[in-house]
């Protein structure tokens, strides 16, 4: 058992008593609260417990807890401004994009880490930085649409 410290959105959170093998997906979700860390493969090929871990994305359930000791992590909850919507988040709303809601925390956290590095991404390279995220209900169009008009482009205008 040990003691884990992380920052998760700007506070600091504390686990005693931490199993060695515990994910950092695991704490996030059961001990600490982050439901939007989706639970859904544990094998990193869904994306739905995707974080920003030292402000790179990571798939939480393939990190182990105790590597994440005294680093900062940001969820959804994380990103938004002084209470408005992440500008991918309010893209997504926009364009319909969101149906079951079950792969959205893990779109918002791949495509705003792609629009912070890549702030005008054409189509072809948000379809590839989204692959590693699963989506059951909606195609993936709304979602690359709502990308798109996040990073202020249109298809056409992105060359696509």
């Amino acid at each position: 058992m040990t003691q884990l410290s992380v920052t998760v959105n700007g506070k600091r959170y504390q686990a005693d008593g931490s199993a060695e093998g515990e994910s950092l997906l695991f704490v996030l979700r059961e001990r600490w609260g982050f439901t939007s860390v989706k639970n859904a493969c544990e094998e990193g090929e869904c994306g739905g417990c995707a974080v920003l871990l030292d402000d790179v994305l990571a798939n939480s359930c393939l990190v182990l807890a105790a590597q994440a000791d005294g680093a900062s992590v940001t969820t959804v909850e994380g990103l938004h401004d002084g209470g408005s919507l992440h500008p991918v988040q309010r893209a997504l709303l926009d364009e319909g994009a969101v149906q079951c809601g079950f792969c959205i925390p893990g779109m918002v956290m791949a495509a705003s880490d792609l629009l912070r590095r890549c702030p005008r991404p054409p189509e072809a390279v948000i379809r590839w930085e989204l692959a590693g995220n699963l989506c059951r209900c909606t195609g993936y169009q709304k979602i690359v649409e709502a990308v798109l008009r996040a990073a202020g482009t249109t298809r056409e205008a992105s060359g696509t």
